[in-house]
């Protein structure tokens, strides 16, 4: 072949392929050395970013999906991909298995992620029950982010809790809800030493001085020459970011407004979220946007230090595109994994259970390259074992999965749905030994046919997009033609800040359905 040639078709090849990843889900990376906010377009709540050596890592809260508290790592705070999770289930209480109940927002809440003397640590609070009952406050720890985690679950609840490991050795965590505290730790890590220690008792206002006595949470600590700052959210889903500062750590503390913007998606503000030095002495902060049902997403910004005080974005403003973070090297395009072909042993670090899972009810190997899932008895998708998430993405996004659904059994009903309350999805259904095509709509049947042609394969498809907040669903026959479904999901917050997700499933309303399987071979994720 002529060299020319062949460089030429290479080159189309390499850009083909370019293409398509980027369309694999949201870069923020512009590819010119700037960036454009958010950092990643779905639902990565509560974000918290360390540093170590080259790397830094964040970590998500995660609420009831297993395994629970993401870890992510970036060269660049701009380009992110998944390590692992800090915590592979929750053992403490049989509704996380759905028996006697379902444990729906009661995960992992406020993540913190710290790194010391070789160790790495991530803290979480598991509330329980909105008030009636407490919950607890964990700590995972690991030698490296991939795991293996350790899990130590304290009696104490300590809310919204931040690490922090002091230059002395002392170990403490700032929590609470608008009355903080800081409780000291044993050296060790797994216990609490003493009596939590009131450093905060008042709400705060924001700049504009209208919105009174807003409590603080969230809360993170740093110490930065000789200083102690604790940063805060305020103001809820339309707050804003705030500092305290002190030279001693349990105080007196003076405040500040660090940020207050909305204008990259009015009316929720910027609030919520980490800090992170530099190798060459730049401050950035990771702070978190509400975007209704496709999520809570993470914006990078720049922090300037303005009298001691740790000011984000430009005067006070996310200016939305920015020069990307001074690392010292040009770090390659990379986005959070999204579509599989279910052809590696273990599950793609994309997905999460919801609730924890049945293991003998889920195989990769059993039939090679496909996601089998073995149908258990529930009533409806809310209640149904072994539904396999992941996040859907603004602006708009895509998924299509092809399912072979010979092996389905009487009341087995298996397919793709968004799930969140309300939810919605496109399904094979078996009745009375026939196969028909569901759609089902906050519980609602909108739509059942009986195609011709309909074989042992069927493809469903969903499209969602944040601009009304709205997901549509269709089926093919012959994995090409795709035929639209029932009416539009108007997707919604029942379940409060968490997102939507893409769902695949197999569940069945019958006791003669239980075994029936669901053999998916692909899940294909774009943005449109």
């Amino acid at each position: 072949m002529n060299v020319k040639l062949f460089i030429c078709i290479w080159g189309i090849i390499c850009t083909t392929f370019s293409s398509f990843a980027q369309i694999e889900g949201w870069s923020s990376d512009n590819g010119d050395g700037t960036f454009t906010n958010p950092i990643l377009w779905g639902d990565w709540p509560d974000p918290d970013v360390i540093r170590v050596g080259d790397d830094f890592y964040m970590v998500s809260t995660s609420m009831h999906y297993v395994p629970g508290s993401p870890i992510l790592k970036s060269k660049d705070l701009v380009n992110w991909e998944m390590v692992g999770y800090a915590l592979e289930r929750y053992d403490e209480d049989p509704r996380y298995d759905m028996q006697g109940g379902t444990l729906y927002l009661n995960g992992s809440w406020a993540n913190s992620i710290r790194y010391h003397n070789g160790k790495f640590y991530v803290a979480f609070c598991t509330p329980y029950g909105w008030g009636t009952e407490k919950g607890h406050f964990s700590i995972c720890e690991a030698n490296r982010p991939e795991g293996p985690w350790k899990r130590t679950i304290f009696p104490e609840y300590l809310y919204d809790p931040g690490l922090f490991f002091d230059d002395d050795g002392k170990v403490y965590v700032v929590h609470g809800q608008h009355n903080l505290s800081i409780t000291e730790l044993t050296s060790d890590v797994h216990a609490v030493k003493g009596e939590p220690i009131e450093i905060w008792n008042k709400g705060v206002d924001n700049k504009s001085g209208n919105k009174k006595n807003y409590g603080m949470e969230g809360s993170h600590m740093y110490k930065i020459n000789g200083m102690y700052y604790i940063t805060c959210p305020a103001g809820g889903t339309e707050g804003w970011q705030v500092c305290l500062r002190s030279k001693n750590i349990f105080g007196p503390y003076e405040h500040k407004v660090i940020v207050e913007d909305n204008s990259s998606y009015p009316p929720n503000g910027l609030h919520q979220g980490g800090m992170v030095q530099l190798k060459n002495g730049d401050w950035w902060f990771i702070i978190m946007q509400d975007r209704g049902p496709i999520g809570r997403v993470p914006h990078l910004l720049p922090v300037t230090w303005v009298d001691g005080w740790p000011m984000l974005g430009v005067n006070g403003k996310d200016a939305i595109t920015y020069q990307k973070p001074n690392v010292g090297e040009q770090v390659k395009i990379t986005i959070p994994a999204t579509s599989d072909d279910f052809n590696k042993k273990q599950l793609g670090l994309q997905w999460q259970w919801n609730h924890n899972p049945d293991n003998s009810k889920w195989s990769l190997s059993e039939r090679k390259g496909y996601m089998r899932l073995k149908a258990s008895l529930a009533k409806d998708l809310t209640v149904a074992r072994n539904t396999l998430t992941q996040r859907v993405q603004g602006p708009n996004s895509t998924g299509t999965v092809e399912v072979d659904i010979s092996g389905l059994k009487e009341g087995n009903i298996a397919g793709l749905g968004v799930f969140q309350f309300p939810y919605a999805y496109v399904a094979v259904r078996q009745v009375n030994g026939h196969k028909e095509i569901v759609m089902c709509n906050n519980g609602k049947e909108e739509s059942v046919q009986r195609p011709q042609g309909l074989g042992e394969r069927i493809w469903f498809r969903t499209r969602a997009t944040d601009k009304d907040f709205t997901a549509r669903f269709y089926y093919s026959l012959n994995g090409s033609d795709f035929i639209p479904i029932g009416d539009v999901l108007k997707m919604g917050l029942g379940l409060a800040w968490t997102a939507n997700r893409f769902a695949l499933f197999n569940y069945s309303t019958k006791e003669e359905g239980v075994d029936g399987i669901a053999d998916f071979d692909w899940f294909r994720f774009y943005l449109k």
